[in-house]
């Protein structure tokens, strides 16, 4: 998760983008806190998705082979 402050400058960043523009050095910052942000997003995504089951309405697991797959590996670990 990405910490509080950073948050609150991407977001300032955004704004100040959009009512007056960003200074080179601004640019770069947003830029470097998005992709921060993405890493994030999608390492918590990936482990959500991988600690998911899924089961049908009479109660049978169908959950992918693939999610299984990967649930197995990380038991044995």
């Amino acid at each position: 998760m990405l910490s509080k402050s950073k948050m609150n400058r991407i977001n300032e960043l955004a704004k100040k983008s959009k009512s007056s523009g960003l200074t080179e050095q601004e640019a770069k910052e947003q830029t470097k806190l998005r992709k921060e942000y993405l890493e994030t997003f999608r390492q918590s995504m990936k482990g959500t998705i991988e600690n998911t089951r899924i089961f049908d309405p009479e109660g049978n697991e169908v959950t992918p082979k693939k999610i299984q797959d990967i649930q197995t590996k990380k038991k044995m670990h």
